[in-house]
């Protein structure tokens, strides 16, 4: 299959390139030119060791050139991708496990890693039955002819959970697809330069801010994540000549509570067109603290682009491409229930009164375009108008086909050429809200931790057992919460349980406990009905329930 995202590797640009930045503080650059022989020599090597076009290979490998140069020798090979995480905060038996699980659904024909990396891919590779040892990348004397590819261009796997992840199956024509959005929502010319420190393992960081600018050999700054935890001042001196970006809403507070102003002395900021805020619900302070730090560089509100999107829909739903201030909104809590009207109790353009405007905010996330509708269904999967709450529904080219192996989500499903995302959302005056997972997770640092994996660690702490407990991903405006409920009358183990939470999901999600007998509701299939429980407590129809303060 032939792709626009490979056309370089044939016709490179050697005038642009990356420039990946350096643990001293500097760049290093390479160009098109060079990338691309070297990635053709990559596939070379690949074809060598027995790689065909339709196969899968899976990749640990830090954000280097060397992962560049793997990432694009695998599609030149015709091969389909899987980028797997290095380890971060896990520690090595977790990571083994995690790593294994993947392995185990993605079947590669080989499993690529870095020196460094190589013990634990190998302990993975032995954990899932898979027979050899790690690839290091090498390059072949020659350069390949790139190869006609199968019909999936990567793997992308769900982040977060150790005990079942999901590879989404991202086609050629998903990619194409989402690409184009992307560039055509963000105004992304010719010589616009992208700068971003996001991993290349995440949707947002791969597809939006590595491979779309990379296909059109736009010039492209990008750092690794440490980098930027380290030196955020160092990403936004980037745009004195980069104009775009994106990053989740955490990103732009933590950049307002590092990053001095005399830092940025001399800076004009005034070519930034576009700053992206997706990967979880988006509050308004965050952005406004960082506005109010570089507004006197240059920098407009007016370049944040609030975007809505996820794995399942290759990346991007939705984006705001008006040039305006973001719009926050603050729902009534109580209104918050799927099939019933959203009442709105305030609302504003970002500017000064969004500062403290936190938990019970969240930001519009733009119209959608013609070619990715986007439709708000009830419990019964029926279309509901603008205003009411209910499910995100996303159609079109870019709508994956499924996981990957028959693996399957119980919040996201793949129906009729539609993906039912499991986020909760409402249109208001023409734009999505979001309010984020409504049942098997939540989104934590932009990452999703589900909460099959804290039921289990809380059952081990609290000593009821698995069978006793039900965790559900609950939705607000502007925040991030969890429900437990426990089969049981005894409290004893709550301070405890508080704690483990804290440390596994953070201190900014609000956490309800329940306890009491008869309230684990059950399909007949006997998964718990997550929403469903929740929804019940609220509107105090759950008898017996008790919530430990």
């Amino acid at each position: 299959m032939a792709s626009a995202l490979r056309d370089w590797l044939d016709k490179p640009n050697t005038g642009r390139g990356v420039h990946l930045a350096a643990d001293d503080g500097g760049w290093d650059f390479r160009g098109y030119g060079e990338l691309a022989s070297a990635a053709r020599r990559t596939a070379g090597a690949l074809i060598e060791e027995g790689v065909r076009p339709g196969d899968v290979v899976c990749l640990i490998l830090p954000t280097d050139f060397t992962c560049i140069e793997t990432y694009f020798g695998v599609w030149a090979a015709g091969a389909t991708v899987c980028l797997i995480t290095p380890p971060l905060f896990q520690d090595g038996d977790d990571y083994v496990a995690h790593v294994a699980a993947i392995l185990r659904q993605a079947k590669p024909v080989l499993v690529a890693a870095s020196t460094d990396l190589a013990d634990y891919a190998g302990r993975a590779m032995a954990q899932a039955g898979l027979p050899g040892e790690p690839w290091l990348p090498r390059q072949a004397a020659a350069e390949a002819e790139v190869q006609p590819a199968g019909e999936l261009a990567l793997l992308q796997f769900t982040s977060g959970s150790s005990g079942a992840p999901r590879g989404v199956m991202v086609t050629w024509d998903n990619l194409e697809a989402n690409s184009e959005l992307i560039a055509r929502s963000a105004g992304f010319e010719d010589d616009d330069v992208v700068a971003s420190w996001l991993p290349l393992y995440h949707d947002m960081g791969l597809i939006g801010c590595f491979l779309t600018p990379i296909a059109r050999q736009g010039m492209l700054r990008l750092m690794r994540p440490d980098h930027f935890i380290r030196d955020p001042a160092r990403w936004i001196r980037c745009f004195a000549e980069a104009q775009h970006t994106a990053a989740p809403p955490f990103a732009y507070a933590y950049c307002a509570r590092r990053v001095k102003p005399e830092q940025l002395e001399g800076l004009d900021l005034s070519g930034w067109k576009m700053a992206l805020i997706g990967a979880e619900p988006i509050d308004p302070h965050s952005l406004e603290v960082f506005a109010e730090l570089l507004e006197p560089f240059g920098f407009s509100r007016t370049a944040f682009r609030p975007a809505y999107g996820m794995a399942e829909t290759t990346l991007l739903v939705t984006m705001d491409k008006e040039l305006r201030d973001p719009l926050a909104v603050r729902p009534d809590p109580e209104s918050l229930s799927f099939g019933t009207p959203v009442r709105i109790l305030e609302q504003h353009s970002l500017g000064p009164r969004s500062l403290g405007a936190k938990a019970g905010w969240i930001v519009g996330c733009g119209t959608p375009e013609e070619d990715v509708p986007v439709r708000i269904v009830d419990d019964e999967g029926r279309a509901v108008p603008e205003g009411v709450l209910g499910e995100i529904v996303v159609g079109g080219a870019s709508a994956c086909p499924g996981y990957f192996a028959g693996a399957e989500a119980k919040s996201t499903r793949f129906i009729d050429g539609e993906v039912h995302t499991g986020d909760a959302g409402f249109f208001h005056e023409g734009q999505l809200f979001v309010l984020g997972r409504m049942g098997d997770s939540i989104k934590v640092r932009g990452r999703s931790v589900y909460v099959e994996d804290l039921e289990s660690k809380i059952a081990e702490v609290s000593g009821l057992g698995k069978g006793r407990i039900v965790v559900v991903g609950v939705p607000g405006a502007g925040q991030k919460g969890l429900a437990l409920f426990a089969e049981t009358l005894d409290d004893a183990w709550v301070p405890e349980v508080r704690e483990t939470l804290r440390r596994r999901v953070g201190e900014d999600v609000e956490v309800t406990i329940v306890v009491g007998t008869g309230l684990i509701q059950r399909t007949s299939s006997g998964k718990p009905r997550r929403r469903y429980m929740w929804e019940r407590l609220k509107d105090g129809k759950m008898d017996g329930a008790r919530v430990v303060p």
